[in-house]
């Protein structure tokens, strides 16, 4: 099955996407028939990578759809990241046209990186207006060849060195992905599912668009998280599925009461570990468990789920049916139960590879295994456990953050000699960043200058919440920089500041 064909699993009149105007299964499949014929009007064609640039609506569904049934490769770009961040992905997915729901500034950043192929903005109001005006012929069907292992998206993730790498998905990876998810959270076409996580993000996508639509399930999209807003869309819509973050879960359990979210059968967290306070918090005040999943954009995203009968606090929970999921040590050997060591996944969920880089593919696809490069131990029920991540990622609000990304700007900035960056705990976030920094001799430190000057290069959440100048940072014989110090000198410090508090 390809993942256009998932929106023919509805019911014709059933509501596919709740709203002030409801949108039935069959003006769904009308609007990515009319948006598919004037994306191929516009050039777009089988094997091409197209930009998609947009918050959660209903047109991003259509336009996502319509661009992969003909047989071209979406590429969701991160509504957040600003213009020097977009041409990046734009010049490295070798783009010619992009879908965005506003014009963009891209011209100098692509002048910049160097990038000499004219790329092409297709904006969706215009092209709402376009399809209200204008009849189009109804562009061809995709030649018999063309198979579910072919690309169907291409997802960016920035890797260990701060370089964003684009995860090949195909149709089968990406349908597999959702059928066993179905298989572990049965969602049926009675169901309406929130979708409130970013669409451009493969937990969204997969859990909360694509598994509905298998189920031929409703769909209410909010354009972002606020807490009272997603309470009365819950009430309004009669929400029954929700996934979320855990920062989410922490807001509603502050400003919710047990009634608004009484239409509810699931709760699902991603994204980064779930808290154990936050999920009885939860429960204590619901009556409802948050149920906690594990995956990673390489893999579709999903690779474990609780079971929804008997989930375990503070674990991801079991490998999804036709998933393999193991522990290995660093020779690639399996390890026995409550042991540490690396997650490695294989399945039909898991990528090709990244996009035109072999050598990082064969580093985390070995001998047909993804390794996730994450740390986790099983125990003896085949429940797995997040211990620690390998890389230095920070997470907050489910977005993850490369400290390296931040460290090569700060580096960049007159009269910073060293810094590094890391992840410290934030109640609300989950993570935030922590920028320490070495000014040279002289040099005095401006934080609103580099916060400013920061805000043009990155997107905000990527922001550091706190900058600390120090005179040096600690390495070791070699002159590598000891984050595993500064974390914790971070929370000695963030401890004596709670007991003076206290």
């Amino acid at each position: 099955m390809f993942v256009h064909d998932l929106v023919l699993q509805g019911k014709p009149d059933s509501v596919a996407f709740h709203g002030k105007d409801p949108v039935t299964y069959t003006a769904f499949c009308e609007q990515i028939r009319k948006y598919r014929n004037y994306f191929y009007m516009s050039g777009i064609r089988q094997g091409e990578n197209v930009g998609l640039f947009s918050r959660n609506s209903a047109e991003f569904v259509y336009c996502y759809m319509a661009i992969v049934s003909l047989g071209a490769v979406v590429v969701p770009i991160n509504f957040q990241l600003t213009a020097r961040e977009v041409a990046y992905i734009v010049r490295d997915a070798k783009m010619k046209r992009l879908v965005t729901m506003e014009p963009l500034s891209l011209e100098s950043e692509l002048i910049q990186q160097e990038y000499v192929q004219k790329v092409k903005q297709l904006v969706i109001p215009e092209i709402k207006e376009t399809l209200v005006q204008t009849a189009l012929s109804d562009a061809p069907a995709l030649p018999s060849d063309f198979d579910e292992n072919q690309p169907c998206a291409v997802i960016y993730t920035s890797g260990t060195t701060g370089t964003p790498k684009g995860a090949v998905l195909t149709h089968k990876n990406l349908v597999s992905d959702a059928e066993a998810f179905q298989n572990m959270l049965p969602v049926h076409s009675g169901d309406n599912v929130l979708c409130v996580l970013p669409m451009y993000h493969c937990f969204a996508w997969t859990c909360a668009i694509l598994n509905s639509l298998l189920a031929g399930a409703a769909i209410t999209i909010l354009e972002a998280f606020a807490p009272k807003e997603t309470i009365v869309a819950i009430k309004e819509f009669g929400v029954t599925v929700v996934y979320g973050v855990p920062p989410m879960y922490n807001f509603l359990t502050r400003v919710g009461e047990r009634e608004d979210l009484a239409s509810v059968r699931y709760f699902i967290s991603g994204g980064a570990s779930l808290p154990e306070k936050v999920a009885q918090q939860f429960d204590t005040k619901y009556g409802k468990k948050i149920v906690e999943g594990y995956g990673l954009s390489e893999a579709s995203p999903v690779v474990t789920l609780n079971p929804i009968q008997k989930p375990k606090y503070c674990s991801i929970g079991k490998a999804l049916p036709g998933v393999a999921v193991k522990v290995v040590d660093p020779d690639g050997n399996d390890v026995a139960p409550g042991r540490v060591g690396e997650i490695v996944v294989r399945g039909s969920n898991v990528m090709r590879g990244y996009f035109n880089l072999p050598e990082e593919s064969a580093k985390v696809l070995k001998n047909g295994w993804l390794h996730t490069g994450d740390l986790a131990y099983e125990d003896e029920e085949g429940y797995f456990f997040i211990v620690d991540r390998l890389k230095d990622l920070i997470i907050a609000n489910g977005e993850n953050i490369y400290p390296r990304e931040i460290e090569e700007l700060l580096y960049a900035y007159p009269g910073i000699i060293e810094a590094s960056v890391i992840g410290v705990p934030d109640e609300l976030r989950g993570q935030v960043a922590r920028a320490y920094i070495v000014m040279s001799e002289g040099k005095n430190f401006n934080k609103k200058a580099i916060r400013e000057y920061l805000q043009n290069n990155i997107a905000a959440y990527k922001i550091p919440r706190d900058f600390i100048v120090i005179d040096t940072l600690p390495k070791n014989q070699t002159g590598k920089i000891l984050k595993r110090i500064l974390r914790e000198q971070a929370s000695q410090n963030d401890k004596l500041v709670v007991n003076a508090c206290s």
